[in-house]
């Protein structure tokens, strides 16, 4: 098959998705109000809570919900064949993330921006909140300590990808201050910034920068990496959202949207064949089940859970007007799965033969970064002639971008779980900004290099990362749907992908937990084991309330 046809039947059906389901969604299920004042405007402090125009707030949701994950997950997920990636993707990315990640804004806005574990504490109970907390930090720990190891590992094998990567964050500070202070229009400032992106990404190449790889000050150059990358962002968190995060994430936003445009533009000219299998009937020897393995491999670009932190820690405070709801979140998710399906279509159709691409995908797990950077870099080349180098550099700087913009959230996102705690918990030093900064990037850096020393020790748990993901996105579903029962709005439209995901999420969990067991890796069977009993506990907790509120709604009719 023709990967050209591959990409017109997903953009397409994103679109209609976008145009017609989420218009339903959001004036007919959420009834979006355009005169409900917003926690921005009620709770306007300059710092995190700012009304902010649809356009950056939708740059800064896309681009920090779209991290490295929506890549890895789908072009690791093609070893079961084309077709089953293709179709999560795409229905997942309507029916699923768009859904969630519009009502995760919503809810939280409704309820003073309040993130999504807060939120389960008023709306399903104390007991629920606890546990929901903990599976949240366990997956903001996952995404931090993961993604600085993947953004070290990519400016070490692509140099020249450093000026362009480290140049972004002097480009959004300047933009910051253009936009704040408007000096310019967001035209202008837009045209400025995409142009000096493009100008560091044509001379990475050039000037290709790298650390030393000996030791220095004791660490590699890996280490080093890692380390810097938890200083600036550490700095990034505690900065007012109009200073750097807003700014960066809006240029990168629409940097890396013309990014995916140049790649498919790529795919129109060049016309691939895509050589992978629709269904892979030879799987590797050790690959899982299709079912329920493609679900939480496939984990961002489909639906993810780290989404709704995102939507109810950041957007939800800088969300200008109600209706914002729609572009912001659902577009945002619409975003992602554009990114996953060109994942899924370099990973396939990137490769001259089949052979090619067996040769990568020999075991379960490989593919992911790689597969898309050398796939999309021959499109590249082949459509519009771009140089091999300059082709790799420009996805190098997509994949380290997206991973970036979702640390520098996800970090800020994690401060925000140490301050809740101090005020659950009455401790009034963790209340403030910097000590909660400090203990995030602490337990980061503690599991990144307590777990094996080098630097990677959170790729330890990141074998958990799916299947804790989509479990967070189910509880968040699970509390949209209670309050729209307390609503008495219509259910099923949350209810439906809840179900389906928690059902996936916890075969997931169980097939992993023999795994770890047959392996004798207890460190990750015992946190199977949590996780396992934390989703039960919620479960149960939240399906007693809705139980409950449904009898309620119905006593109240008769």
């Amino acid at each position: 098959m023709n990967a050209i046809f591959l990409m017109l039947m997903g953009l397409g059906a994103m679109a209609l998705g976008y145009f017609v389901y989420s218009k339903f969604i959001c004036e007919k299920i959420f009834k979006v109000d355009p005169n409900f004042r917003t926690p921005a405007h009620e709770m306007q402090d300059g710092v995190d809570y700012v009304p902010t125009n649809k356009y950056i707030l939708w740059g800064h949701h896309f681009t920090s919900v779209a991290g490295a994950a929506p890549i890895i997950g789908p072009a690791i997920a093609v070893i079961w064949g084309w077709v089953p990636a293709f179709l999560w993707v795409v229905f997942g990315t309507i029916f699923f993330a768009g859904v969630h990640d519009a009502g995760a804004i919503w809810a939280s806005s409704r309820n003073k921006a309040k993130s999504i574990g807060a939120l389960t504490g008023d709306i399903v109970g104390n007991r629920a909140r606890s546990i929901f907390m903990i599976v949240i930090f366990l997956v903001l720990l996952m995404v931090n300590a993961v993604f600085a190891v993947v953004i070290a590992n990519q400016l070490i094998s692509f140099p020249s990808a450093t000026v362009p990567v480290w140049g972004a964050i002097v480009v959004a500070l300047i933009i910051g201050q253009l936009i704040y202070r408007k000096l310019i229009g967001l035209l202008m400032v837009t045209i400025i910034g995409v142009v000096a992106l493009y100008a560091m990404i044509y001379a990475g190449p050039m000037f290709p920068l790298a650390l030393p790889t000996e030791v220095m000050f004791g660490l590699n150059d890996r280490q080093s990496w890692i380390i810097l990358l938890f200083v600036y962002a550490a700095i990034a968190s505690l900065l007012p959202v109009w200073a750097l995060l807003q700014p960066r994430d809006y240029i990168n936003g629409i940097q890396l949207f013309i990014g995916l445009g140049l790649l498919y533009a790529a795919v129109i000219f060049a016309s691939p064949d895509i050589v992978a299998p629709a269904f892979n009937t030879e799987v590797p020897e050790g690959t899982p089940s299709l079912i329920p393995l493609l679900f939480v491999t496939i984990a961002c670009g489909a639906i993810s859970g780290f989404h709704g932190l995102v939507s109810s820690g950041t957007t939800s405070k800088q969300l200008d007007k109600e209706p914002d709801v729609r572009f912001v979140g659902y577009f945002g998710a619409i975003g992602e799965g554009s990114l996953a399906l060109a994942a899924i279509i370099a990973a396939t159709a990137g490769f001259a033969t089949l052979a090619d691409w067996q040769a990568i995908y020999h075991s379960f797990g490989q593919g992911g970064v790689g597969a898309f950077i050398r796939g999309g870099a021959n499109i590249l080349q082949d459509g519009i002639g771009l140089d091999m180098v300059l082709a790799q550099t420009l996805l190098t700087v997509m994949v380290v971008l997206f991973a970036g913009t979702t640390m520098d959230t996800g970090l800020r996102l994690q401060r925000y779980i140490f301050q809740e705690w101090g005020s659950i918990y009455n401790i009034s030093w963790m209340q403030k900004a910097a000590p909660a900064t400090l203990l995030a990037v602490g337990s980061c850096l503690l599991l990144a290099f307590g777990a094996g020393g080098d630097g990677s020790g959170g790729m330890l748990i990141w074998p958990l990362f799916g299947t804790t993901n989509q479990l967070l996105a189910g509880l968040t579903l699970l509390v949209i749907t209670v309050m729209l029962v307390k609503l008495g709005r219509p259910m099923w439209y949350t209810l439906a992908p809840l179900m389906f995901l928690l059902t996936m999420t916890t075969l997931g969990l169980l097939i992993q937990l023999k795994a770890f067991y047959d392996k004798g890796d207890w460190f990750l069977f015992t946190l199977d084991i949590i996780i396992l009993v934390a989703a039960i506990l919620v479960i149960l907790e939240s399906g007693s309330t809705l139980t409950k509120q449904i009898k309620a709604n119905k006593t109240a009719k008769a």
